[in-house]
């Protein structure tokens, strides 16, 4: 796997954890748990998964986030004459090319 296909599928990766269907895989790992090592199941193990339920929380948070911060830029973008209208797209790269195009126009 190439540099950049793995940053992609990093990427993408974040974008499914976001999910609704993410928050499925929680409980149904923690039947998983039960039913294969009831004996090793404890305290712990309830700790563990709130603690993945958080996680995937916080993730969705901030994607949520993300997604209105781009939804008003957008719309910014839009309603700027002198804007350029490549940049409405830039969100569909990778963060690393993302952070390139950033220092390259910073230093411009």
């Amino acid at each position: 796997m190439s540099g950049n296909s793995f940053r992609h599928w990093l990427t993408q990766l974040g974008v499914k954890v976001a999910s609704p269907a993410a928050f499925l895989v929680v409980p149904l790992y923690g039947m998983a748990w039960i039913i294969f090592y009831r004996e090793s199941f404890s305290w712990a193990s309830i700790a563990t998964l709130a603690t993945w339920f958080m996680t995937l929380l916080i993730q969705r948070a901030a994607h949520r986030d993300t997604q209105a911060i781009h939804a008003k830029l957008d719309e910014l973008l839009r309603a700027q004459s002198e804007a350029r209208t490549e940049l409405a797209a830039i969100d569909q790269q990778d963060p690393e090319d993302i952070e390139e195009h950033r220092t390259a126009r910073t230093i411009d």
